[in-house]
């Protein structure tokens, strides 16, 4: 479902390059792209000849292969309300490696830079997490934080690998048995906390104090061990481990709630401000 028609303008080289998040991601106009890494004066004309001329990329646009298909989605233009060509973010990479020109030669050595990255990291699963750490620090969180995301992540991957093993394979369940350990857990499922914290496409968990995250991996790795400790199989029983490790993470927050005289769920989000930044403000009113 289209995330209420959200549209924003991506600027390159003073250039804009207009763009609409629809099915959870964001889709480009493809003119757009071209224009802006071909100088192309007829941006349209010059794609008709790209794709006579690259028989690969033409069968991309008509469905063919693995690479979801262009689509038309509506924009407000000079003319009024237009339908125009979009891809996806993994569409338009694949047309840039089509592209014989000089501006998009910086795009292509970064996407062998990005395919050999992933190479080394299937060789050496610790350059993922050091890389995942650097990019974390650069977009200003703390340390301590990183850690507990780093953490955070690695107890998700135990807890899906359980539930593969055991039957549940739909992406629709994993949504459903997470929202039941996030509801226990906080009282909220994942959507509702989103919108709690003011927040649309963003990953929520990166948008979590510490505390939160402490207790998202309390309420995720103890739905694990019951899970494991108990043998569940199939959709039915490891929904009931996943609300009883959400439980028991719900009421020792609760607890801490008491003890602390405050919530533990936060409004706080770092959309405008970084986590290590708000973390040494918050230290200072100490």
């Amino acid at each position: 479902m289209e995330n209420k028609q959200e549209k924003a303008l991506v600027v390159f080289q003073g250039k804009n390059i207009r763009r609409r998040w629809f099915n959870d991601e964001w889709w480009f106009i493809i003119k757009d792209i071209v224009y802006v890494l071909t100088d192309s004066k007829d941006p349209s004309q010059y794609l008709k000849k790209l794709r006579k001329r690259d028989e690969t990329v033409n069968n991309l646009f008509k469905g063919g292969g693995q690479i979801v298909p262009p689509l038309g989605l509506e924009f407000e233009t000079s003319g009024g309300n237009q339908m125009l060509q979009c891809w996806n973010l993994k569409g338009i990479f694949r047309l840039i490696q089509s592209l014989p020109s000089p501006k998009a030669e910086p795009f292509k050595q970064w996407l062998a830079q990005v395919g050999f990255d992933r190479v080394q990291e299937i060789e050496n699963p610790e350059l993922a997490q050091k890389r995942m750490k650097e990019i974390y620090k650069a977009k200003g969180y703390s340390d301590d934080w990183i850690e507990k995301r780093v953490r955070g992540i690695a107890v998700r991957d135990e807890l899906t690998d359980e539930w593969k093993k055991r039957g549940v394979l739909e992406e629709r369940d994993y949504a459903i048995l997470t929202a039941e350990i996030s509801k226990a857990t906080f009282g909220m499922t994942p959507s509702k906390y989103k919108e709690f914290k003011g927040l649309k496409k963003e990953n929520l968990r990166d948008h979590m104090n510490d505390l939160e995250l402490i207790f998202t991996m309390l309420g995720e790795r103890v739905s694990t061990e019951i899970t494991k400790t108990e043998d569940k199989q199939g959709f039915i029983e490891i929904e009931d481990a996943a609300k009883r490790g959400g439980r028991v993470a719900g009421n020792a927050r609760k607890e801490t709630e008491q003890e602390l005289g405050h919530p533990i769920t936060s409004r706080e989000n770092y959309l405008f401000q970084p986590e290590k930044r708000k973390k040494l403000k918050a230290d200072d009113r100490k």
